[in-house]
């Protein structure tokens, strides 16, 4: 069990350009969050800073990691492996630090999988609709243009998983996003609201209206 001292675990989930990462940075800044930074075989994005927002090692480094049980949780996303250190993650929950995953929802079913003593909260992000998620894809740099149809194929199978989490909600106004995760998190942290009820049959007409 978790004492009142540790600190909690925030899981955020999507499909690939549903936003996710922005609204990660935007609960770190707000919510003073520490954003569990992955390790990753991928080439980095023009944006994209070493050590901030991941970790950038080859194939080796990456399977040394993990016959050496250093990740708490990695996947094998489009051919490229996610993973994350399970040390500083570990080591800020036991200071009382929050601490935010940007991961998908493969590492969110090994994570909880786990039964780590840690509160767990988990977020499905989706889309507002499939038009606003392609441009969303193709707008991030000239790379990834080329790949954004591919990424859309991989979007039907990975909306599916929205069912196993806590909350999901839809990404169609950042702030709005945002505010609503934010007050969830506060909710769940209330020890009189075991329970938060949301609008699960909202969100199944959505999903159906972006995979048909």
């Amino acid at each position: 069990m978790s004492s009142q001292n540790d600190g909690i675990i925030v899981i955020l989930s999507s499909p690939s350009g549903a936003g996710k990462t922005t609204l990660v940075k935007l609960l770190s800044q707000r919510k003073n969050f520490n954003i569990s930074v992955s390790h990753t075989t991928r080439e980095p994005r023009s944006n994209e800073i070493e050590g901030k927002d991941y970790f950038f090692i080859n194939n080796k480094e990456f399977e040394n990691l993990i016959k050496n049980n250093q990740f708490l949780e990695h996947a094998k996303v489009f051919n490229n492996l996610y993973g994350t250190s399970k040390k500083p993650v570990i080591d800020l929950l036991s200071s009382g630090k929050n601490v935010i995953f940007d991961i998908d929802w493969q590492g969110t079913k090994q994570i909880k999988s786990q039964n780590i003593k840690y509160k767990i909260i988990t977020f499905f992000v989706l889309p507002p609709s499939k038009q606003v998620l392609f441009e969303r894809l193709s707008n991030r740099d000239m790379k990834d243009k080329l790949i954004a149809s591919e990424r859309m194929k991989d979007f039907y199978k990975d909306v599916q998983h929205w069912v196993d989490y806590d909350f999901v909600v839809i990404n169609d106004n950042l702030n709005e996003c945002y505010d609503e995760i934010s007050q969830l998190i506060d909710l769940s942290l209330k020890p009189q609201n075991n329970e938060i009820h949301y609008n699960k049959k909202r969100i199944s007409d959505h999903v159906d209206k972006l995979i048909n």
